[in-house]
């Protein structure tokens, strides 16, 4: 008889299903995604360190693991649950199985639970931490190790630890990739334009980022509570001091807001999936949008200069902003998505713009 493991929630709710992936305990904060394909770029996205992922698709793995398609080097979640997972992929780059996958990476699988129920849970009571064991006797220990758990350091867990420099063929410009748990695609995107990319590590100095002369500075995705990037937060304000083009995406979004003087607070549950709505105030335009946070800017405690062009048609909270008068724009939602909808792919287009007529504003 197939064994059984266990999830285990912060309120002791317990979920039972079977193991796939790599053996073992694991704790982590419980987040759904609604994506109905991208399992491999949400496995390998590194703004999901110390997360237990849920799909809410019912089957994944159906199209394999496809290296080409990764956004980083290896998975930085802490777990992954799914409804029922496909044990015979058909892809023509198909290289091998999901659950081959998740043992050579370490990560812990769960499958055969009800994730639509798990999902509910976690959208009426919020986001809520959780445990995965083997035996139910640990129950009451579990969820009070799970209470107690806590994301720290997830930056530092996820950056480069060099920096590391590409070069295309067609270079017309150079831009820093300021690394705080980038997705490979924000890279591909910069490349194809010409630009020349210095990844950094997100403990660089404004000093050690500026002295590699770029034309603009490109802030990346990243996990945890950007609140805590106090250090980070200090070098960005001087890098923003300089008056060089910048553009921000989710995690670099949320830090641009606090080096301007914003806050941000934690969503309920919040927004993951390649199917958020996202008005434009400046036009009215809709645009369907991949996302992966849990934390907002807070839009009332921005700066006077400070625009907010995007705002989500669901729950009306800071997607965007632009801070008039300098060549800075940021982003909540994912540009360079490349499982998801492309419609904001046109906003590398615009940092390049704000690149080659610095120091003007973007259309």
């Amino acid at each position: 008889m197939e064994e059984s493991i266990y999830l285990v929630l912060e309120d002791g709710t317990v979920f039972e299903g079977k193991p796939f992936g790599a053996a073992g305990e694991v704790t982590g904060e419980v987040v759904f995604t609604t994506g109905m394909v991208g399992y491999l770029e949400t496995l390998t996205d590194p703004s999901y360190y110390g997360q237990i992922v849920v799909q809410t698709f019912p089957l994944i793995g159906n199209y394999g693991v496809i290296p080409a398609d990764f956004e980083s080097r290896r998975p930085a979640l802490s777990a992954y649950i799914v409804r029922e997972w496909c044990e015979e992929p058909s892809n023509f780059r198909c290289e091998g199985t999901l659950d081959a996958y998740l043992k050579q990476n370490g990560v812990v699988g769960l499958s055969g639970i009800d994730t639509r129920a798990l999902t509910r849970i976690i959208r009426e009571h919020g986001v809520m931490n959780g445990k995965i064991i083997r035996s139910l006797e640990d129950r009451e220990k579990a969820a009070d190790e799970a209470k107690r758990y806590r994301i720290v350091g997830a930056v530092e867990a996820v950056s480069t630890e060099q920096p590391e420099i590409e070069t295309p063929e067609n270079q017309t410009c150079r831009v820093v990739l300021w690394d705080f748990g980038e997705k490979e695609n924000i890279r591909r995107e910069l490349l194809k334009r010409g630009c020349e990319v210095v990844r950094m590590p997100a403990g660089s100095s404004a000093e050690e980022i500026l002295g590699v002369n770029p034309d603009g500075i490109m802030l990346s995705n990243g996990p945890g509570d950007p609140s805590e990037n106090t250090a980070i937060v200090e070098e960005l304000k001087k890098v923003l001091a300089s008056g060089l083009p910048v553009f921000g995406i989710c995690l670099g979004h949320q830090l641009t807001a606090l080096a301007m003087g914003g806050r941000t607070e934690k969503l309920k549950y919040g927004h993951r999936g390649g199917n958020q709505p996202v008005t434009d105030k400046k036009t009215g335009r809709v645009y369907i949008t991949s996302q992966n946070h849990g934390y907002a800017v807070a839009a009332d405690s921005l700066p006077e200069n400070a625009f907010v062009r995007f705002v989500n048609a669901n729950d009306g909270t800071c997607e965007g902003v632009d801070y008039e008068g300098t060549p800075v724009f940021t982003v909540q939602f994912h540009p360079e998505a490349c499982s998801g909808p492309q419609d904001t792919n046109f906003l590398f287009d615009w940092f390049l713009h704000n690149i080659r007529n610095h120091p003007s504003s973007r259309p």
